[in-house]
């Protein structure tokens, strides 16, 4: 399922989600973290972000194993794998992080969301505040080194 779309590696063709759905979860968690009058009007897209993301990252990582898997099995070795080794290192951490945020950012939703003002009570803020931007970060930071070392094992020189 992971592996090949009309002979093509599917992770070629859904790596480009997890680039564009990552960035845009940890931004809009940020937003939505330090700005509380936008809440409401942003809500429903953070909460579409905060499934889509993940789903994006799994579906990109899974497909990365299988074609991982495959190069080995023809015959990749030395630097380039290497190289594929810390990508995939990175691309577990962008995983998890990134789920990370999207299930703090709907429990931000939905507690924001049901109290009806948007706010929580300021240990919660401030609380929620604080995880949003530290696992947006870090999605971030993630996202792009998985990206960055997935660009240098395919057109690099190594």
């Amino acid at each position: 399922m992971f592996d090949q779309i009309n002979g093509l590696p599917v992770h070629v063709l859904v790596l480009h989600a997890a680039v564009v759905f990552v960035p845009l979860l940890a931004l809009g968690a940020v937003v939505y973290a330090l700005v509380p009058r936008w809440r409401p009007r942003m809500g429903w897209a953070l909460g579409i972000l905060a499934i889509a993301a993940p789903v994006a990252t799994f579906v990109a990582m899974e497909s990365g194993e299988k074609l991982y898997d495959r190069l080995l099995g023809q015959g990749m070795s030395g630097p380039g794998k290497e190289i594929l080794d810390d990508h995939m290192g990175y691309g577990g951490r962008t995983f998890w992080f990134t789920l990370a945020l999207g299930v703090v950012s709907l429990v931000m939703v939905v507690l924001t969301w049901r109290r009806g003002s948007g706010r929580l009570p300021l240990a919660g803020e401030v609380g929620g505040a604080v995880v949003l931007i530290v696992l947006a970060a870090l999605s971030g930071y993630y996202v792009y080194q998985t990206g960055d070392s997935g660009a240098t094992a395919v057109w690099g020189t190594y």
